[in-house]
């Protein structure tokens, strides 16, 4: 989805840097943005997003590279059937998909204030209510599951939009929290035969990319009042769940901080 978000934006006529830990699928965005015309306005970076440094590489890269932003698209996401922990001591899922998006939506704050009508989006679960926290045990080091971890991080990363808004409280920029529903992007990270019975899902039941990012760039190009956006594809997800609790938000939002 987030390759879709990104050639979207190159037909439009827009700059647009994409960050990705294969160099291959990297140069295939490159070779599309060259195919449209556009390679002069379409950048890669090369990072693995499961290390907090290479997170704040890629900061200093996109501040090099943009005087400003307009979008950050957080969109990485990755299974890992098997208990992984990072050399920073997270486990790989949560680092993934809230902790590389904690750091690259506060880090790149400053040049999204910059941007014409800044927003961040976050491509999650938000509205599901399955999976929590496990407060006590973080990198899930009792009783791992790939679906355990994906639920924690996934309601960690519903929490860092909640947290976002409170945590910049002059700011101009929206954190829209988008549920896109069952979409076919891919099975590359998934064992067998999961991967077998998910492909045959897809082609059943979800739809193309091109139609998931359709509300996306709705809600981008007019979004709604309101710092924190969170949507079920086009439809706005309930503020009260316990899942968007701010409680919960800041206290992950200063647990993180931190950490970190």
């Amino acid at each position: 989805m987030g390759r879709g978000l990104a050639l979207h934006h190159l037909r439009a006529g827009d700059r647009v840097t994409v960050v990705g830990s294969d160099p291959g699928r990297g140069q295939r965005f490159l070779d599309d943005a060259a195919r449209l015309g556009a390679a002069s306005r379409a950048a890669f970076v090369q990072a693995d997003l499961t290390s907090v440094a290479a997170n704040r590489r890629v900061i200093d890269e996109i501040g090099a590279r943009h005087d400003a932003l307009d979008g950050l698209v957080l969109a990485a996401l990755r299974h890992f059937p098997r208990r992984t922990e990072t050399p920073d001591g997270f486990e790989a899922t949560f680092a993934l998909y809230y902790v590389s998006r904690f750091l690259l939506s506060h880090g790149l704050t400053d040049l999204l204030e910059r941007g014409d009508s800044p927003t961040i989006v976050s491509i999650c679960g938000v509205g599901i209510t399955k999976g929590r926290l496990h407060w006590d045990d973080l990198t899930l080091k009792d009783g791992y599951s790939g679906l355990k971890a994906m639920l924690q991080a996934g309601r960690a990363t519903d929490l860092l939009g909640v947290a976002y808004a409170a945590a910049h409280p002059g700011g101009r920029t929206r954190f829209l929290l988008h549920h896109p529903g069952f979409t076919d992007s891919g099975t590359g990270s998934l064992t067998q035969p999961t991967r077998t019975i998910v492909k045959l899902l897809a082609r059943l039941l979800a739809q193309p990319v091109e139609r998931s990012i359709e509300p996306i760039i709705e809600l981008m190009a007019d979004p709604p009042p309101g710092r924190l956006l969170a949507y079920d594809r086009r439809t706005p997800v309930d503020p009260s769940l316990p899942t968007l609790d701010p409680e919960a938000a800041r206290r992950l939002y200063e647990l993180t901080r931190h950490l970190l």
